[in-house]
C-alpha cells in the first residue's frame, strides 16, 4: 500500500507544474492599453482581446492606464507578476521612441518584456480640421513653412506615434508648430473634430472612419501607395514630399520572465485572431496592415523593437525633444 501511495505521489508531484501551465489561463486576463479609449492602440487592443478571449476560454479585459506618453501603463506591465495574467498592447511610441525621449525611463523595451506578437501595422496620415484653409497636403506644407508657429497639432502625448510622425514632418519642412499633447489619440481626434486644434498625424485605424464620415479633411497618407479604404487621399510622393514615410505598429508584450509555454499560448491565440476572417475584416476595414506569417512570431517582434529603436532615437535626438 505504501508503494502505491508513493507512486501516486510521484505522479502528482511531476504532473502538477505541467498541469498548471497546460491549464492556463484559469482566470481573467488584463490587457493594459497605455492610452485613453478610442485611439488606435485601444481599438486594435479591443479587437484582438475580443477574439483572443474566445480562443483562450477566459475573458481578456482591456484597461486603459494613461499618462506620460503611455509610459505609465507600460511601466505597470513591466513590474507585473510574469504569470500571463497582465499583458500589454504597446506601440512604436512606448516600445521604441520612449528610449530616446525619456532619460529616466524606468523600463527597457528590449529587455524588460517577452514579445508575444505584432498585431497590426498602421500607415500614418495627416488630417486637418474642416475649416483649416488648405485643400491638400501641399497647401499644409506651404502654410507650415510660412506660418508654422501659428498652427498647432494634437497628439496622443509626448512620444506617442502621432507625436513622432508630426515631429518627423516638422524636421522635413523646417517648421515649429505648437504641440498640444492629450492622454491618447482618441481625445486629440475629438478636439480636431471640434475644431480646437488644426491637424493631427495619426494612424489609419483612428482617422479613416472620420475621413469617410467627412468630419475631418484627409490630406496625405505617409506610405508609398494609396490606401483602398481612403482612395481619394494622395500619398506624400504624389504631393512633393516623398521622404515623409511613416508607419506605426501595435504589438502584444508580457512581463519579462513569463514562462515560454504561456507566451506561446498567447501567441497562438493572437495568430488565431489574425486568421479569423471576421477579425481580419474589422482590422483591414480600418486601414490596418497585418503581418505575414513570418512576422507573427515573438522573435520577429523582438527584432522589430530593436530596429525601430535604432531608427527613431536619432530622429528624436536631432529634434532635441526630451521628457524629464
Amino acid at each position: 500500500m505504501k508503494a502505491i501511495w508513493a507512486a501516486l505521489c510521484a505522479v502528482v508531484c511531476v504532473a502538477t507544474p505541467g498541469s498548471a501551465q497546460n491549464a492556463y489561463p484559469q482566470r481573467q486576463i488584463t490587457m493594459v492599453v497605455p492610452f485613453a479609449a478610442g485611439g488606435t492602440t485601444d481599438v486594435i487592443g479591443r479587437i484582438m482581446a475580443d477574439d483572443m478571449s474566445r480562443t483562450l476560454g477566459q475573458q481578456i479585459v482591456v484597461e486603459n492606464v494613461t499618462g506620460a506618453g503611455g509610459t505609465v501603463g507600460v511601466t505597470r506591465v513591466a513590474k507585473a507578476t510574469p504569470d500571463g495574467y497582465t499583458i500589454l498592447m504597446g506601440n512604436l511610441g512606448t516600445q521604441a521612441a520612449s528610449v530616446g525621449l525619456y532619460p529616466k525611463l524606468t523600463y527597457d523595451p528590449r529587455t524588460d518584456f517577452e514579445p508575444i506578437m505584432n498585431a497590426a501595422a498602421t500607415p500614418m496620415l495627416v488630417v486637418a480640421k474642416k475649416d483649416l484653409p488648405v485643400k491638400d497636403f501641399k497647401d499644409l506644407v506651404a502654410l507650415l513653412k510660412a506660418k508654422g508657429e501659428t498652427l498647432n497639432y494634437g497628439t496622443g502625448g509626448v512620444g506617442a506615434t502621432s507625436h513622432l510622425t508630426c515631429l518627423f514632418l516638422d524636421s522635413l519642412v523646417g517648421a515649429k508648430p505648437q504641440h498640444v499633447p492629450f492622454r491618447g489619440s482618441g481625445p486629440a481626434l475629438n478636439a480636431l473634430i471640434a475644431g480646437q486644434i488644426d491637424y493631427v498625424c495619426d494612424q489609419t485605424v483612428a482617422v479613416v472612419p472620420q475621413i469617410q464620415a467627412g468630419t475631418v479633411n484627409g490630406l496625405v497618407v505617409a506610405v508609398p501607395n494609396r490606401l483602398s479604404v481612403v482612395p481619394d487621399v494622395p500619398t506624400s510622393a504624389e504631393q512633393g514630399l516623398p521622404e515623409f514615410q511613416a508607419t506605426g505598429w501595435n504589438a502584444l508584450f508580457a512581463p519579462k520572465g513569463t514562462p515560454p509555454a504561456i507566451v506561446e499560448r498567447l501567441n497562438a491565440a493572437a495568430r488565431a485572431a489574425l486568421a479569423n476572417e471576421g477579425t481580419r475584416k474589422r482590422l483591414l476595414e480600418l486601414g490596418a496592415e497585418l503581418p505575414d506569417e513570418a512576422g507573427r512570431s515573438p522573435q520577429a517582434l523582438g527584432q522589430l523593437v530593436a530596429s525601430e529603436i535604432e531608427k527613431w532615437v536619432p530622429v528624436i535626438r536631432k529634434a532635441g525633444v526630451t521628457v524629464n
